[in-house]
């Protein structure tokens, strides 16, 4: 999962999902900051055929991580310029490169920055991958005809930068996303989101709904994480 933004937080929001299942969110929140310390230093894992070098700041690329990089490359036109907003290591920024004319990758880590600049360079397409800073999309300018988002699952409160790869204080930035993605997409644009049961997929649905985007799933797994059943999904918007 890739960092992303500090930002305002949504006070309104409440979960939208039943109560067992907060309950379950919250038991998965609890094992897994529960675990081991940190890596220290950077690990250099493979990516659908890539090399990247990740950061112990930086999320690295999960299990599942490979099946959305298989979705985003199916759906990566040639020619297309492509946003990946919360790049985290860049895998998906280096993996659309493949086909796009260009990418923009954008986090609110500078370590990720840092990582995706290195990652194309390694990878062989540092012509065409431009990282930078950004605030969901504060930093971000033009339209793109693909905009990639593998944003934090949970809503609590990040308790550093490495831990806002995976929570998105009462969904923030997620909302403000989708409340700015469509004047950022450019005429017939897509978007490809990633989520799953670790977070409130129904809350995920609710912004799309409000948006009104098209919306088809294009993959669905059931994946174990901490020995509980996850489900991770990828939306296609458009």
């Amino acid at each position: 999962m890739a960092s992303i933004q500090h930002t305002a937080t949504t006070d309104t929001y409440q979960p939208l999902i039943p109560e067992e299942q907060v309950e379950t969110v919250l038991e998965l929140r609890k094992v897994l900051s529960g675990g081991d310390a940190p890596q220290e230093g950077a690990q250099t894992v493979p990516f659908l055929g890539l090399t990247l070098t990740v950061p112990s700041t930086v999320m690295t690329p999960c299990p599942v991580s490979p099946i959305l990089g298989g979705a985003v490359f199916a759906e990566v036109q040639e020619g297309d310029r492509v946003l990946d907003m919360g790049t985290g290591s860049g895998s998906l920024a280096i993996t659309a490169a493949a086909k796009a004319s260009e990418v923009v990758a954008v986090d609110i880590n500078p370590d990720a920055v840092e990582a995706v600049r290195a990652n194309a360079a390694r990878n062989g397409v540092a012509d065409r991958v431009q990282a930078q800073l950004s605030d969901v999309f504060s930093a971000v300018e033009g339209t793109f005809d693909l905009i990639i988002f593998n944003p934090p699952f949970q809503w609590f409160a990040a308790r550093d930068v490495a831990d806002s790869a995976t929570t998105d204080e009462s969904y923030g930035a997620l909302t403000r996303f989708f409340r700015e993605a469509r004047k950022y997409l450019a005429e017939n644009g897509r978007m490809m989101i990633f989520f799953s049961t670790m977070g409130d997929v129904q809350y995920l649905q609710k912004l799309i709904d409000e948006e009104g985007f098209r919306h088809e799933v294009v993959f669905r797994t059931l994946r174990p994480v901490a020995d509980l059943p996850v489900e991770f999904s990828c939306h296609r918007l458009s």
